[in-house]
């Protein structure tokens, strides 16, 4: 049995505590933002059926931020060829800027392989997938299949308007159960979802296992495959589902601005999906709408700089294998993770090693996945994750 408590009074009763809402961005994003949070009867926030997310209490005392590796963001961002772009555009923000996006979508379907009319833009990719959940169940009528634990944007705003949501725990090697959640889809199933790397695990699923189950699946439903974290895969067997466009499957990609882009605050993102199915969004909402002009520009100049994206890889790659090298000497066994985070068993509760680090001026997350801890940290600069390497080692000393 779940509570509900709302988001402001539990911002206020302890997580604008670390830098305001730098502790808990994921409480304060999206279309439902201002929905009731689900606590359980421990007084932690029900994510799924698997997963719960500790917060600070009021009376925590939130010293400086040393190191924030709590959302996934990308420390090197955003290029300067963005930030150039955004000065030299900024005087003509007094004007809407429809030419403008459409030649940025022009550059993203020709970076695709598709036709633009393939291709719906948005505030970031998590607004997409709201989008399509709003549109998707707004009569409140259907399932929703995915991964348990997986993103969970999609998913809630499909529950809040209605959608019953049927989550399919991940495999031993946490990628996802494509064989059982294909067996989930019933008469009643309106949309597949998958985050591939998956998020909060990072881990990858294989990509001739994912191309083959949307081939066979988006014969019967639509499947959105999150593709957020693809450019950080290093040595992942894994590739974009965009191909099966070309095929004219009924599968919706996802990709974002906010990660190896670095430009998470300045909000970018786009879908790839068959016209006809973006056509059953713009009926209802138009995605473009809420991109600010000088966002376009940032977003334009950042594909071009392939050097930027390079480097944030390179030292995205360096951090992590820094942060398992010392996790492996600790006794700490991960997750390998395809992303710019790391989540890893703990052996104190979670809620207690979240305080601790905090206290130490580090912020990550702390969940319990089937009642045990687990600790969430995002790959901050070299620097960052020396100090979290640290702090969470006088913890264990």
């Amino acid at each position: 049995m779940t509570q509900k408590m709302d988001r402001r009074n539990l911002l206020k009763s302890g997580l604008m505590a670390i830098g305001g809402m730098t502790l808990a961005p994921h409480l304060s994003m999206g279309a439902f933002a201002n929905a009731p949070v689900s606590l359980d009867p421990e007084n932690r926030i029900y994510r799924s059926p698997m997963v719960r997310e500790h917060f600070l209490p009021a009376d925590f005392k939130a010293p400086k931020i040393l190191a924030k590796l709590n959302a996934n963001e990308n420390p090197y961002g955003p290029p300067m060829s963005a930030q150039k772009a955004v000065a030299d555009s900024v005087k003509n923000g007094n004007r809407y800027a429809w030419k403008e996006m459409y030649d940025l979508i022009d550059k993203i379907a020709k970076k695709e392989g598709v036709s633009a009319d393939h291709i719906m833009m948005g505030p970031g990719s998590s607004d997409l997938l709201e989008k399509v959940a709003l549109v998707t169940f707004m009569k409140g009528k259907g399932n929703i299949v995915s991964a348990d634990p997986c993103y969970m944007s999609l998913v809630q705003v499909a529950k809040s308007v209605g959608a019953t949501w049927k989550p399919v725990p991940c495999t031993a090697d946490w990628s996802h159960d494509l064989k059982a959640m294909e067996a989930a889809v019933d008469s009643e199933t309106k949309l597949v979802y998958v985050c591939n790397p998956n998020n909060p695990t990072g881990a990858i699923t294989k990509g001739q296992d994912l191309l083959d189950f949307c081939s066979r699946v988006s014969e019967k439903v639509p499947v959105f495959v999150d593709e957020a974290y693809i450019e950080l895969a290093i040595g992942a067997d894994t590739q974009s589902m965009v191909s099966l466009l070309t095929q004219k499957k009924n599968v919706i990609v996802a990709r974002t601005f906010s990660k190896i882009m670095g430009m998470a605050g300045i909000r970018v993102g786009y879908m790839v999906a068959l016209p006809s199915y973006l056509e059953t969004i713009n009926k209802i909402t138009r995605g473009g709408m809420g991109i600010s002009y000088t966002s376009i520009f940032a977003a334009s100049a950042s594909l071009d700089d392939k050097t930027f994206q390079d480097t944030t890889r390179k030292l995205n790659h360096e951090a992590k294998l820094y942060l398992y090298e010392n996790l492996d000497k600790m006794g700490y066994k991960y997750i390998p993770s395809f992303t710019n985070f790391v989540i890893f068993p703990v052996t104190m509760p979670s809620k207690e090693l979240l305080g601790k680090l905090a206290a130490k001026g580090v912020a990550v997350r702390a969940f319990d996945i089937q009642d045990k801890p687990w600790c969430r940290v995002s790959l901050g600069t070299m620097d960052e994750m020396k100090t979290f390497v640290s702090a969470l080692g006088s913890l264990t000393a």
